[in-house]
């Protein structure tokens, strides 16, 4: 299994949240200012909220035993 860390998966949901903002705010073709804070408030909300919720840990299941 691949484990991959908080702050790795923080700066793809900051990234996603990011670009999804800015897609919506660029579709008049003019960023606004009121835009602009949209874009940042949502990378720093994903930011902080991925990397405060702790990792899943995997259910412990013994190979051959099922559930």
């Amino acid at each position: 299994m691949i484990r991959i860390s908080s702050f790795a998966k923080a700066i793809v949901a900051g990234l996603a949240a990011g670009a999804t903002a800015a897609v919506t705010a660029v579709q008049d073709q003019v960023v606004t200012s009121g835009e602009t804070v949209t874009i940042v408030l949502a990378v720093l909300g994903a930011l902080g909220i991925t990397y405060a919720v702790p990792n899943r840990q995997p259910d412990r299941v013994t190979p051959g035993q099922g559930l």
